[in-house]
C-alpha cells in the first residue's frame, strides 16, 4: 500500500491526471467548436447539413443494397484532430519549449561567470595578518625580532607572490 501511495503522489502522475482532465475539457470545446461552426460552414459549401452528412458516397453491396461512406465524417475527425494538435503545440509545447530553453541558458550562464566575492582562504588570511603584524612593527619584523620569523635567506615557498618562506 505504501509503493502505491507513492506512486500516485509522484510529481508524474499528478501531472499525467492533470493533463488528461484539461485535455478532456479542451476537446470537449474543439469538438463543439467544430460541430458548431466549421461543419456548418462546410457543410453549406457541400449543401448537406452538417459535414457529417456532406461527401456521401454510395457504394453497392454484394447483395444489392447500397452502403454509403461518409468522407465528411472523414474530414471532421481529421479536422478536429488538427485543430487540437495545432493549440497544444502553439499553446503548451512552445512555451514550455522556451521556459525550458531560457532556463538552461540561465545555467549556462551562472556556470560560465567566475564569482566575483570569492572569500580569501584560510593561509591569504595569516599571511596578510603577518604582514600587517610586520608593518606595525617595523623595525622588529627587519631585525627578525619574532620567534616565528624565518630568516631572509630560506627558500621560498609556494605562497602568494612568494610571501611564505618555507
Amino acid at each position: 500500500m505504501k509503493g502505491f501511495k507513492e506512486f500516485l503522489l509522484r510529481g508524474n502522475v499528478i501531472d499525467l491526471a492533470v493533463a488528461v482532465v484539461i485535455g478532456a475539457a479542451f476537446t470537449a470545446i474543439v469538438t463543439t467548436i467544430v460541430n458548431a461552426l466549421i461543419n456548418p460552414l462546410i457543410g453549406a459549401v457541400f449543401n448537406a447539413s452538417s459535414l457529417d452528412q456532406a461527401l456521401k458516397v454510395g457504394i453497392p453491396t454484394v447483395g444489392g443494397e447500397t452502403a454509403t461512406l461518409y468522407f465528411g465524417a472523414i474530414i471532421g475527425a481529421v479536422l478536429n484532430f488538427v485543430i487540437v494538435a495545432a493549440v497544444v503545440y502553439f499553446a503548451l509545447v512552445v512555451p514550455v519549449n522556451h521556459l525550458k530553453k531560457a532556463a538552461f541558458d540561465r545555467v549556462k550562464n551562472n556556470e560560465e561567470q567566475t564569482p566575483q566575492d570569492v572569500p580569501p582562504t584560510d593561509v591569504e588570511v595569516l599571511l596578510e595578518i603577518r604582514d600587517l603584524l610586520r608593518t606595525q612593527n617595523g623595525a622588529a619584523a627587519e631585525t627578525g625580532g619574532g620567534a616565528h620569523v624565518a630568516p631572509s635567506n630560506a627558500p621560498e615557498g609556494p605562497g602568494i607572490g612568494g610571501s611564505t618562506k618555507l
